[in-house]
């Protein structure tokens, strides 16, 4: 009984959360029809709720939005209005910072998340999976001698909240894996592991970091 309880589980658990997010994807992008006029809404043109159509009008709006910033004039509209915004004082500070970061996460060639690292943390002999976000800036780099990177060490299951690390890159090793990879391991909290081919060579013990 116990057996098939649990099979059931393992079945519909992964079901619903799926759909679950999903459904919170949805709902949230179909508030995109509260731009339309309310005589223009499927309520009103149809009598009723039609899910998904709030999805379709948010990914045109996004893609018009990026069709239209590639050519000459969309660019110095996109210009004009990034630098109204910048010259708003409380705006300024939280647009900028949004942009900078969205630009390095998105970006093709931004580096953002695009290696995964094994690390030391919380203390000293736990190692963690760390993605390697770049090199440290601006004062803070003033203040680090040698070779330093930038991590984020992501929380399981719920890899959207975290903490950001700065640390010796020879406190560091590489990993060969990719980032969904790792990210599907760390959700999964080390149940998942990544498949390792034939030609890879495995690590039985990280190298002692440098002090």
């Amino acid at each position: 009984m116990r057996k098939y309880f649990i099979t059931g589980l393992l079945i519909l658990v992964p079901l619903a959360i799926t759909l679950w997010v999903l459904n919170l994807i949805i709902s949230t992008m179909d508030q995109s029809l509260l731009l339309l006029p309310p005589s223009w809404r499927p309520e009103a043109l149809l009598g009723f709720y039609i899910p998904g159509l709030g999805t379709i009008l948010t990914l045109l709006i996004i893609f018009l939005t990026g069709l239209a910033a590639r050519n000459f004039i969309g660019r110095q509209i996109v210009s004009v209005w990034e630098g109204l915004l910048t010259r708003i004082p409380v705006v300024k500070s939280i647009y900028s910072s949004v942009k900078q970061v969205s630009d390095t996460l998105f970006s093709s060639s931004g580096n953002a998340f695009r290696k995964a690292v094994l690390i030391q943390y919380p203390r000293q002999g736990s190692w963690t999976i760390a993605f390697l976000t770049g090199t440290p800036g601006g004062e803070v780099k003033n203040h680090l001698q040698g070779d330093f990177i930038s991590v984020y060490v992501p929380t399981t299951p719920n890899p959207t909240s975290g903490f950001f690390l700065m640390l010796p890159r020879a406190d560091s090793i590489e990993l060969d894996m990719s980032v969904d990879e790792a990210l599907k391991y760390i959700v999964s909290m080390g149940v998942v592991a990544p498949e390792m081919a034939a030609d890879k060579k495995i690590i039985t013990e990280p190298a002692a970091p440098h002090n």
